[in-house]
């Protein structure tokens, strides 16, 4: 399942700051139309967007601020490889994996390698095929003379891409275990970009900080999952405050200093605000910004182009 189908464990709305009691009421549901919506007048939409009130995903859904949805481009892809090990950092699980090549490279070429982390839900095949279609957009960069690269994604679970109080560890899969069979393949793991998308955003943030400026090339978190507080977090994305204060990403800017970072998130996603306060304490202040768009293949589709040639500009 892919997050087309399976959003965070949470909505969008829930994940903002909880800091009035008013915004546990349903004002914005499901089932209100543009019309009703008028009703509400300037205030309420004014209070959706200053996080007063619940609903500033459906808002923006329904007034149609989202923008155009980005389209999956018609390039055919180059070569893909698939297959799996068994994890010992994730406990036994048996983790799928596929490495997407550019037209005209072929497995075994040395190429610089971007690791594309899933979101909750999701799988390694989420990255490619039907799902963020990384592997067209891959082919359609080196077509416009991209510098070629491969796109490799694993299956994380829905662990939040940290250590959990089970001891599964899926940050560490990828650095001790997946970039271990990238380098087996022939790929050139020395220095890699980090991507990432919802729960894989936290991810890329989380262990583009674990390994440094030393053996990451760039980050790209689109649409992180962050939260300010633990009792903001989604149900499961932690073991509990301590593990949230172990693993938030606030605070522990510093812990990326040196590699180059592309930030984002729509206007329309509930997760909007949270990351714009944490790119206000990134310094330099990152690539990315904050076009409309909301927590959706749409938005992170229409995103992906200048990812991808954020990433490889920043390959050695």
């Amino acid at each position: 399942m892919d997050d087309a189908s399976a959003p965070e464990p949470t909505t969008p709305e829930a994940a903002q700051p909880r800091r009035r009691s008013v915004a546990r009421r349903t004002l914005i549901g499901t089932g209100i139309g543009v019309a009703s919506l008028a009703l509400l007048g300037a205030g309420a939409a004014f209070a959706v967007e200053e996080r007063i009130l619940p609903g500033r995903s459906k808002l923006h859904q329904l007034l149609g601020l989202n923008g155009e949805p980005g389209r999956i481009p018609s390039t055919a892809p180059g070569p893909e490889v698939s297959g799996s090990f068994v994890s010992a950092a994730r406990l036994g699980v048996t983790c799928g994996w596929t490495v997407s090549y550019p037209p005209g490279a072929k497995p075994g070429d040395a190429l610089p390698v971007l690791v594309a982390l899933h979101g909750y839900g999701g799988d390694h095949r989420s990255a490619f095929g039907n799902g963020l279609g990384l592997d067209r957009f891959l082919a359609q960069a080196v077509e416009r003379g991209s510098r070629p690269f491969a796109v490799a994604s694993v299956d994380g679970g829905n662990t939040y891409w940290h250590r959990r109080s089970s001891g599964e560890d899926a940050g560490a899969m990828v650095t001790d275990e997946f970039l271990p069979v990238l380098a087996q393949a022939g790929l050139d793991t020395s220095k890699v970009a980090l991507f990432g998308w919802s729960m894989g955003g936290y991810g890329a943030l989380h262990l583009g900080g674990l390994l440094g400026s030393a053996r990451v090339a760039s980050v790209v978190a689109e649409s992180p999952a962050i939260w300010h507080t633990a009792a903001e977090a989604a149900h499961g994305a932690f073991d509990g405050a301590a593990d949230f204060a172990a693993n938030t990403p606030f605070g522990q800017e510093a812990a990326l200093a040196g590699i180059p970072l592309r930030v984002g998130c729509g206007t329309g996603d509930g997760f909007c605000p949270n990351v714009q306060d944490y790119v206000a304490g990134l310094h330099p202040h990152p690539a990315g910004g904050f076009p409309p768009g909301g927590h959706d293949l749409d938005f992170w589709r229409r995103e992906a182009p200048a990812q991808l040639a954020f990433a490889a500009a920043h390959f050695a």
